[in-house]
């Protein structure tokens, strides 16, 4: 069955059984391999993108849901890392391993959306949901801020 969805700014028709997670229909479909797996049960976080506008665990969304959506991923916050959370999390060397951030900042990117200048319990609230091994937990909230400081 063909799924029509807006992802990352283009119009795509991807042929997918409807059931299939749209994790796997980003990445082995269209190819976008930014997005990332990580337990497979909306548990971690790692697998986070945008459908209308909010942060959703894209391992257990049927690709159905995005039918007709907007879906955005980590490469469509920029075409070359320009975004403002992905500047901040260089400049404050927010990753370790890396694996995952990409569902990190897209997280705080729908959190900065919402709340532009967030508390230490707000950022503790939406990110409590995305797990990082490397344990990067002081940084991600350093990056947070300073972008929330940066854009006011």
């Amino acid at each position: 069955m063909a799924i029509e969805f807006e992802l990352n700014g283009e119009t795509v028709s991807l042929e997918v059984d409807p059931a299939m997670p749209l994790l796997w229909a980003i990445r082995d479909i269209a190819g976008l391999t930014g997005t990332k797996y990580g337990c497979g049960k909306a548990l971690c976080g790692s697998c986070v993108v945008h459908i209308n506008g909010q942060p959703m665990r894209s391992c257990v969304t049927p690709a159905a849901t995005a039918a007709g959506s907007v879906v955005t991923t980590i490469e469509g916050l920029s075409a070359d890392g320009s975004h403002p959370v992905q500047v901040a999390w260089r400049e404050l060397n927010v990753a370790q391993c890396g694996y995952c951030q990409s569902g990190q900042i897209m997280s705080a990117v729908a959190l900065l959306e919402r709340s532009p200048n967030p508390s230490d319990d707000e950022i503790d609230a939406a990110m409590s949901g995305n797990i990082c091994r490397c344990g990067t937990y002081t940084r991600i909230r350093k990056a947070i801020h300073k972008v929330a400081e940066d854009q006011s």
